[in-house]
């Protein structure tokens, strides 16, 4: 809630304010007057005048516009001085998405959240689980000439993620796996041996790693969710197959951390359940 002061003492912050912006922005008084279409003589008393009374809005807003600040930082209603658009700017993000395994962007966001909890919904298998033959099989056909080489440096990242001090929970659509262990959809053509050596690194790591690393099946029959990591109270980023769209405001981040939430709590499997049903998928698939 904004806290009430006296309007001689908000009218003294405004021309404190506007005095500072104008000084910042290297306009004369002129030129301010000019960009905000009224008289230099209004400028000059809205910057010494001592009296009570503040400009109309219109006038506040002209002069934040050309400034490049906020109306309500110079009302003092704000302690951020940056344009709505400036702060939209800064909480927002688009960046390309390549089609790899852990991309600079992507580790560098993992270190960023170093020691922070981190969510994950994949948009197939976790990546940070897979064994180096269906990173192969997923990976090496767009990857060219350079498979080999970007599939060992991403494991090595992959690695670091497995050994950081972060907790990670992992919730994925039942069907996802269930796709998987049946080699269909997009994992036709996936040989047995691969399927069956895939699950069983699911069953160890899940354990081995347990408690900071917990997988939650969800059924997408009831929940949905888009590919999406929520990086403690850091970021959360959306990942939209060209492009990876990422928000730092908080209010988002916990909008989101509550969406995640909401799929384990509801999860038809929880993370002690999870390496018993692995082994379950693995002992009926042909």
């Amino acid at each position: 809630m904004t806290e009430k002061i006296d309007k001689r003492l908000r009218a003294q912050a405004f021309r404190q304010r506007l005095t500072r912006a104008l000084g910042d922005s290297g306009l004369s008084q002129s030129a301010l007057a000019r960009q905000t279409g009224v008289d230099r003589s209004t400028i000059s008393q809205l910057l010494t005048d001592e009296g009570a009374r503040l400009p109309n809005a219109h006038v506040v807003g002209a002069c934040a516009s050309a400034l490049g600040v906020s109306a309500d930082w110079l009302l003092s209603l704000s302690d951020r001085p940056e344009s709505a658009a400036e702060l939209l700017a800064g909480s927002l993000s688009l960046t390309e998405a390549p089609r790899a395994l852990v991309d600079e962007r992507i580790f560098d966001w993992h270190q960023e959240a170093a020691g922070y909890k981190i969510r994950h919904v994949p948009a197939a298998l976790p990546d940070m689980l897979k064994t180096r033959a269906l990173l192969e099989w997923e990976y090496a056909p767009h990857l060219g000439r350079t498979a080999d080489q970007a599939i060992g440096a991403s494991e090595d990242r992959l690695g670091w993620m497995r050994q950081a001090q972060s907790d990670y929970e992992i919730a994925m659509p039942l069907y996802e796996l269930h796709c998987f262990a049946n080699g269909t959809g997009y994992y036709e053509g996936l040989p047995l041996d691969l399927r069956l050596e895939q699950l069983q690194q699911f069953a160890v790591l899940s354990r081995q790693l347990y408690p900071r690393l917990r997988i939650y099946l969800f059924d997408a029959k009831r929940l949905y969710s888009s590919p999406i990591t929520i990086f403690g109270p850091l970021l959360c980023v959306f990942y939209a197959g060209s492009h990876y769209l990422a928000f730092r405001d908080r209010d988002r981040i916990e909008t989101f951390t509550t969406h995640f939430d909401r799929l384990v709590r509801e999860a038809d499997v929880t993370a002690r359940q999870f390496p018993a049903h692995i082994e379950d998928l693995r002992a009926h698939i042909t």
